[in-house]
């Protein structure tokens, strides 16, 4: 059994990330029953939009406590964009907001660079710090796509699994234990988002 659950919370294009499983072999369902999220054998949050909407629309919808359960139970996570900011402790996005706290740190934004565009949108380098499971096998360099204004920073740096230059280093996926999460949307990233999102769907 490899049931893959989608989290449905009203902040993403979701049917993009389940046709891309679709792409690579498996069936992934859409929903935002927090009973079939605590069934799941693999759970992908995704999320586009503010994180004050996010955080208070997993509470609304009792999804926060599943969601949490899924994190320390070893089973597999994956998180994308909004996702991976909501495992943090803090954001600075319009005011200070609360997130799930399953990694300690703080999600803010891009400094104000002259001639640096913001959000950061495009097509950028992936420079693997750690190899977590869904990017086995991945070519050096990688490109992946990144539609975000604020990034996380970890205060344990250990989880940072790659980073990217914008115009410095920032955390574009983090991993730990069974908790893996992109800042880049693995679903538009074409042949190598594919890649990790098979490799996730394999992830014993």
């Amino acid at each position: 059994m490899n049931n893959i659950v989608i989290v449905d919370y009203g902040m993403a294009n979701l049917r993009s990330v389940q046709k891309a499983f679709e792409k690579v072999g498996h069936t992934a369902v859409i929903t935002g029953d927090p009973n079939r999220v605590a069934e799941a054998d693999k759970v992908v949050l995704p999320g586009v939009g503010a994180f004050r909407d996010a955080i208070a629309r997993l509470h609304e919808a009792d999804l926060a406590a599943p969601i949490m359960a899924h994190l320390r139970s070893g089973k597999p996570f994956f998180g994308i964009c909004l996702g991976l900011q909501l495992l943090f402790t803090t954001s600075y996005e319009d005011g200070v907001h609360h997130g799930l706290d399953y990694f300690r740190g703080e999600v803010v934004r891009f400094k104000d660079i002259p001639g640096l565009k913001v959000p950061h949108m495009g097509w950028n380098q992936l420079r693997v710090r750690r190899p977590a499971p869904p990017l086995a096998g991945l070519p050096p360099d990688s490109s992946v796509y990144f539609v975000h204004s604020f990034y996380a920073a970890p205060k344990d740096e250990t989880i940072i699994a790659t980073e990217t230059d914008y115009p410095t280093p920032f955390a574009s996926a983090v991993w730990r234990d069974n908790v893996f999460a992109t800042q880049f949307h693995p679903e538009k990233s074409q042949s190598i988002g594919l890649k990790m999102l098979r490799r996730f769907a394999e992830w014993k």
